[in-house]
């Protein structure tokens, strides 16, 4: 089987890197062998994976980086509308769902010399609805919010690509934010920075902007082994999921199975174990064979889970934020992933301003945030938030140079803050302000471009200086 695997652009590198290792887990290598496609040269927003059907098992449990799992399920030549219309007709959609479910249809397209591309949705839609009311009587309704089958299709300017995407809910939705506060940074984007600043778990993290916590717990999940999709797999209880008796958890689906169950979240973000995966709703996956083979699956994931929260204490991590609100949305999230309150981790989460914030390790290490813009920019004591920057988004870009006095002075303290107090210490800032090395006067020793949603963005690393060392950073 093909497949494709969808990520936040500039994030193929680290995502090749983590399906090769997820690819080799003993666990998964029984199950078959998988050919990963070399990351572009090119931004892509994805990988292609050759490989047995539980590849898609596998990525929906464990990869971080991820967005979707996509099964190709063909790919043909075309010139106009009909031809698409006429492959996906021919495709046996009856052994994949059911007309009493329901489906939605996706279109992305790269220089395709067709005019609508809304028009080549509408006709891949009939086409699969046309398929099963000629072979089952009747068609699926269609559901643009939370379908339980969703069909995605790729146009370039030669060839179109039909899939189904096994994931369900997007991957980033991990079942664990509650809140996401003013300016929320996607889980799986914060796993790629996290992968690519290098970190090891052994290395103090800290957040000086944490927002809602999202590279912290995501941080902490990767330092103890528990699998991305542990709550939307049922194996990590979130504490919505406890108090929720719609939750069914993987013993109850075994006395009590339910075929292509449908599902409603509470919140748009909030995806638990009921919710699951797509492929849970796609026919080939509920057989005994693949149902054995997500077991085996869960039952390694499991152990790593027991033996992750164990070592808990051994995390060296912190955050802080100058908004008292965030902190008490990072302590819920972080209860909310299941990660135990007494681990110490929140004792070194607390209401700072980050020109006064220190870290509480002795040893310097990594350094990882995502400087907030607009209504997270407010300093309390002193700043009323009158002097935010006005008419801008949370997450809108900077110009190259802002003008805000206010703005180029808290950015010139806060770099005289970091050369003052974290020597040593490797800093990687995520930011769409393509200026912030002048604005904090020192010199990257590494950019990365990235995107947050469209929009684009730099991942800058500034290594400090070491006592007694010569230079600030060196250029790469």
């Amino acid at each position: 089987m093909k497949f494709f695997i969808v990520c936040p652009r500039g994030l193929e590198i680290p995502l090749a890197e983590e399906l090769k290792t997820i690819s080799e887990r003993a666990e998964v290598k029984a199950l078959g062998a998988w050919v990963i496609d070399p990351p572009p040269a090119n931004s892509t927003g994805g990988l292609g994976v050759a490989g047995p059907m539980s590849v898609a098992l596998a990525i929906n449990l464990h990869s971080r980086i991820a967005s979707r799992c996509l099964l190709q399920m063909t790919h043909v030549a075309y010139r106009k509308e009909d031809d698409i219309y006429k492959a996906v007709r021919s495709l046996s959609w009856e052994d994949w769902f059911t007309p009493e479910q329901t489906m939605r249809v996706d279109l992305t397209a790269h220089r395709s010399p067709l005019t609508s591309l809304n028009f080549v949705t509408l006709r891949i839609k009939d086409a699969v609805c046309d398929r099963l009311r000629e072979v089952k009587g009747a068609r699926p309704s269609i559901d643009t919010e939370l379908p339980d089958v969703r069909v995605q299709a790729h146009l370039t300017a030669t060839h179109a690509t039909v899939y189904l995407d096994t994931s369900g809910q997007s991957l980033f939705k991990r079942g664990w934010r509650d809140d996401k506060g003013a300016a929320p940074l996607k889980e799986n984007l914060a796993a790629g920075i996290l992968a690519l600043t290098g970190w090891k778990p052994e290395q103090p993290l800290f957040d000086p902007m944490c927002g809602s916590g999202t590279f912290l717990i995501e941080a902490a999940y990767r330092g103890l082994g528990i699998p991305s999709g542990a709550i939307r797999a049922g194996l990590m209880k979130s504490k919505e999921d406890a108090s929720n008796p719609q939750t069914r958890t993987p013993a109850q689906e075994k006395t009590e199975p339910s075929k292509f169950t449908r599902y409603r979240p509470t919140r748009v973000d909030l995806v638990g174990a009921d919710q699951g995966f797509g492929f849970q709703r796609l026919k080939p996956f509920n057989t005994p064979e693949f149902k054995k083979q997500w077991d085996g699956l869960c039952d390694v994931a499991k152990q790593d889970i027991e033996i992750g929260l164990a070592n808990a204490n051994k995390l060296k991590m912190a955050a802080c934020d100058i908004n008292e609100n965030m902190i008490t949305i990072v302590k819920s999230n972080w209860k909310r992933a299941g990660l135990p309150a007494q681990s110490g981790v929140l004792s070194n989460v607390r209401q700072i301003d980050a020109l006064v914030a220190k870290s509480p390790f002795a040893e310097p290490g990594v350094m990882l945030f995502n400087p907030p813009y607009g209504e997270r920019l407010e300093i309390k004591g002193g700043r009323d938030g009158s002097e935010r920057i006005k008419g801008r988004g949370a997450r809108d870009a900077l110009p190259k140079n802002n003008n805000s006095p206010e703005f180029m002075e808290f950015l010139n303290q806060f770099g005289k803050h970091l050369k003052d107090n974290f020597q040593g210490w490797q800093v990687d800032v995520l930011t769409a302000d393509m200026g912030l090395p002048g604005q904090v006067r020192m010199k990257e020793s590494k950019r990365t471009p990235l995107f947050n949603g469209p929009l684009e963005c730099r991942l800058f690393r500034f290594d400090m200086k070491k006592p007694g060392a010569s230079s600030l950073a060196s250029s790469s």
